[in-house]
């Protein structure tokens, strides 16, 4: 009921007179208004226009240009926070939206779609192998004012688990609870990050010890970045050329294992053939002697069978007739 009066948790919050985690209790169902601020609160929600003009229905594309203005925005300055990068911030946001727009059913109607993409946008963000990227590997220049610097610098040395924790909780206002599930942890694991977090900024810069002065102080210097997302038709179809070239790819690799299989199947051996024992050398054969010189008598006996023409039988010396 909030939403269809494009309300605000904020603005509900103030006009109740209650914070915006009393107000997120609420709607999750886990306490429920008592006493005048529940009159207040049912007041509100109930207050709705009179005549209501008939919507146009909403194309996919629109939702997700919508998604896109509300969330890109934000979500870059927050990225690069957590990385200290604003190309990487840049690339993990765009990737984080493509990846919804492909998956647009699922996000469609996902309770929390811009919770959906800023958790997709900061897996991007701090996965692992963007150490082993050459343009990722060197720093890019501080920022200018010296406070930003030393803020920036706690922040990053932070590991990425904490980093996270601390942006969500103190920097985004998100409850104890929303943070943990965000970062796939238990509640007591995500309040134990968040006080190492805490204590390991407060022992870098002791003025912000406390939280309240943490979250402008990180508000400040993201906005400080300078910091512009990419135009949702270009993110839009950058996912689907990806779709289309995993596409290509997976038929051009199918193409391949058939004809590699086809192939195979064709010259392979259709029996078993047993291989050709390795030979060896016989011993104890004596060599085979070579003829020698012919003696006198040996020498008459050739010419005279030389000389003398051949009689004998006529099977074996056919005359003709």
């Amino acid at each position: 009921m909030r939403e269809c009066q494009s309300l605000t948790r904020a603005q509900v919050a103030e006009r109740v007179g209650v914070s915006r985690e009393t107000v997120r209790a609420w709607e999750t169902g886990r306490t429920t208004p008592r006493g005048r601020k529940a009159q207040t609160y049912a007041s509100l929600l109930a207050a709705a226009p009179t005549s209501v003009a008939p919507v146009a229905p909403v194309t996919p594309a629109q939702a997700f240009d919508a998604l896109y203005a509300l969330c890109a925005p934000a979500l870059v300055r927050q990225t690069y926070l957590l990385t200290g990068r604003r190309e990487l911030a840049r690339e993990s946001v765009e990737r984080a939206f493509q990846l919804a727009w492909h998956r647009w059913p699922e996000v469609a109607v996902d309770p929390d779609p811009p919770g959906w993409v800023r958790a997709t946008a900061y897996e991007c963000a701090l996965s692992p192998w963007h150490r082993f990227r050459a343009r990722h590997r060197h720093p890019e220049p501080p920022a200018a004012d010296p406070a930003d610097r030393a803020l920036l610098s706690a922040f990053l040395e932070l590991p990425p688990p904490y980093r996270r924790t601390l942006l969500l909780h103190d920097g985004l206002g998100l409850g104890l609870p929303e943070t943990a599930a965000e970062t796939e942890a238990s509640t007591l694991a995500a309040a134990n990050r968040l006080l190492h977090a805490r204590e390991a900024v407060a022992a870098r810069l002791p003025d912000l010890a406390d939280p309240a002065h943490l979250a402008p102080r990180l508000a400040g210097l993201a906005t400080h970045a300078r910091l512009r997302a990419a135009h949702p038709s270009s993110v839009r179809a950058g996912s689907e050329r990806r779709a289309r070239n995993w596409t290509q790819a997976a038929i051009t690799l199918t193409a391949a294992l058939i004809g590699a299989t086809a192939f195979t199947l064709h010259t392979a051996p259709t029996r078993y053939e047993p291989p050709v024992p390795p030979g060896t050398t016989v011993q104890g054969v004596p060599p085979q002697a070579a003829p020698g010189p012919l003696s006198r008598r040996e020498r008459a006996l050739r010419k005279k069978l030389t000389r003398t023409t051949a009689n004998g039988p006529e099977r074996t010396q056919p005359e003709p007739r």
